[in-house]
């Protein structure tokens, strides 16, 4: 079932979609059409994903920047919906409660405090372990901030190519960091979803924290990996080329991944920058290159 709705998803246990675009007034904010959808599937009894977004005209994201993100809950273990809502309700709080740090900064605090909340609330509940994976992105300028723990993903389209940002925090990905399993067997392999980071299972956790640069026309897309299981890296970008907007761009994928059987709660959250403050970087094939020289050595 796909509810539909606009503006803050709502901090339930089972969110859904929101959608609305940022307009760019006078005074030269960036203009950046956002969607989010998430749809339980075809399987499972309740959705465990969330997804979440800053509102364009908020004084804090005109003021400290862009704030995206999405979890997905972990099925088999107690209250995965409650984990992935309090991760994001928790990085939201945290990211703009300390607008004097650096984003990287501020994303790295508040993931670490998603997960103690998380880990502390399952104690208090008395529900044994209950754990999310957590994606964020925040947007500032010409710059896009990540933070990442877990099996959601981040990519970036650009110029009809479709680039893994993140690295999947599991057994598979990991024997894909060290060249033993090639990255087109992830998606058959028997262990892909088994986790070696999550948030909520111990008290200290270290993110992924990072940034790259983002210019007008690239697309941002984050999802969970009911979506990539069964989407494959280009069809990403395939999708973005064939689609005028991102709420038709995230119903295509969505739908795709349904009917492809895919076996999970499925959730996307595109951004599409069209215009951007602040003076772009220089050097932009070599920042981006070398960045994408780290993430394969990992």
């Amino acid at each position: 079932m796909i509810v539909e709705g606009r503006g803050w998803v709502p901090m339930s246990p089972t969110p859904s979609s929101f959608h609305w675009e940022a307009l760019m007034p006078q005074d030269a904010r960036p203009q950046i059409e956002v969607h989010g959808l998430s749809d339980t599937g075809q399987v499972r009894q309740d959705n465990q994903d969330a997804i979440r977004s800053c509102h364009p005209d908020d004084e804090l994201t005109v003021l400290h920047g862009h704030l995206y993100g999405i979890a997905d809950g972990m099925g088999g273990f107690a209250h995965g919906g409650i984990a992935s809502a309090l991760a994001l309700e928790t990085l939201f709080r945290t990211f703009y409660g300390n607008p004097d740090s650096p984003p990287l900064a501020r994303l790295k605090r508040g993931v670490q405090e998603a997960n103690l909340g998380i880990y502390q609330t399952a104690g208090r509940m008395g529900v044994g372990r209950m754990g999310t994976t957590l994606t964020a992105v925040h947007l500032s300028g010409h710059t896009l901030n990540v933070a990442h723990v877990g099996d959601s993903r981040a990519y970036l389209i650009r110029a009809g190519v479709a680039s893994i940002l993140t690295s999947d925090h599991t057994r598979v990905g990991e024997l894909v960091r060290m060249r033993l399993l090639s990255p087109d067997k992830v998606r058959t392999h028997a262990q892909r979803s088994v986790l070696n980071k999550c948030l909520g299972l111990e008290m200290f956790v270290q993110p992924d924290v990072f940034n790259v640069p983002v210019f007008p026309g690239d697309q941002i897309v984050l999802c969970t990996d009911g979506i990539w299981g069964v989407i494959e890296d280009q069809e990403f970008a395939a999708f973005a080329a064939a689609e005028p907007s991102v709420e038709r761009y995230n119903q295509a994928v969505v739908d795709e991944a349904l009917r492809r059987g895919s076996d999970d709660n499925v959730s996307v959250l595109s951004l599409r920058l069209h215009t951007l403050n602040g003076a772009p970087y220089t050097h932009t094939v070599s920042s981006l290159g070398a960045f994408f020289s780290r993430v394969f050595r990992r």
